[in-house]
């Protein structure tokens, strides 16, 4: 069942948005090659408790990490370990927070140093496959028609659309309804309901679309060995354009000014 918020409801998941696209924000600060996916972790899990909230994914479902850290074939879910970065790394960074009794989920895929060309085309297009999808979320319109806008850029760019996990509805639980699959038909789905709150959040794979599990039990990765990339706003549906929630602002302002990185 869809748990529509009241404005007060998503006036206070903005305010826990804007600590994470603060704490992304740190992560831009320090990648490079030599660091460590821990100490990113140790790093923006501090900042979050700084700001007196919490990392929503410490310890969900038994999950170990303040954050995702998943390095080229890794499509979500990585854990932050002691191997280093390398130049030519992608590595998404995925990350919540939870305060005031709201959460809000939020990533990010960083480029470290010059990567191959067709991977910086992975990462635009993924990113604008999250934009395309934000324009579909209105009121109105159906779940499908998020997936549609998606997918059909995706694949008309030559690349696949994970399918096994998907967006999802969140608030006072990090994993509501609906879910927000990046595939899909138009009219197809349930309908969006102002004041729906949900995050979006494509996965694209540069390869076949098909994915594993490793044996930690939480790392997915492509089947083939394929770079992915992975964008994520949460967003509130209203009547005629979706309110995004979350910022890149601050991590963009940080990645241009990290010569370790490039903007994409």
């Amino acid at each position: 069942m869809v748990k529509l918020k009241t404005e007060e409801e998503i006036a206070l998941i903005k305010e826990s948005s804007l600590i994470l696209g603060k704490a992304l924000a740190e992560a831009a600060k320090i990648l490079k090659p030599g660091i460590t996916g821990l100490e990113v972790d140790k790093l923006i899990e501090t900042f979050i408790k700084d700001q007196g909230a919490v990392p929503s994914f410490k310890n969900y479902r038994g999950y170990p990490f303040s954050i995702c850290y998943s390095v080229n074939d890794a499509v979500v879910h990585g854990f932050p370990t002691e191997v280093v970065l390398k130049e030519g790394d992608i590595v998404s960074v995925d990350c919540g927070v939870f305060l005031n009794g709201f959460h809000s989920d939020s990533a990010y895929t960083f480029a470290v140093g010059e990567v191959p060309a067709k991977v910086v085309k992975l990462m635009k297009v993924t990113k604008e496959c999250l934009y395309r999808g934000i324009e579909s979320a209105v009121a109105g319109k159906r779940v499908g028609d998020i997936g549609h806008a998606v997918q059909s850029y995706a694949e008309s760019n030559g690349y696949t659309v994970v399918r096994e996990l998907v967006g999802h509805g969140l608030g006072k639980d990090l994993h509501e309804e609906p879910e927000v699959p990046n595939y899909g038909k138009r009219g197809n789905g349930s309908v969006l309901k102002p004041n729906t709150v949900i995050a979006i959040e494509p996965m694209i794979n540069l390869g076949k679309r098909e994915v594993k599990t490793l044996k930690d039990g939480w790392t997915v990765v492509t089947r083939d060995g394929s770079p992915s990339a992975h964008y994520e706003h949460t967003v509130v549906i209203r009547n005629g354009k979706a309110e995004i929630l979350t910022s890149f602002e601050f991590t963009e302002i940080e990645i241009k000014n990290n010569k370790n990185l490039t903007y994409i």
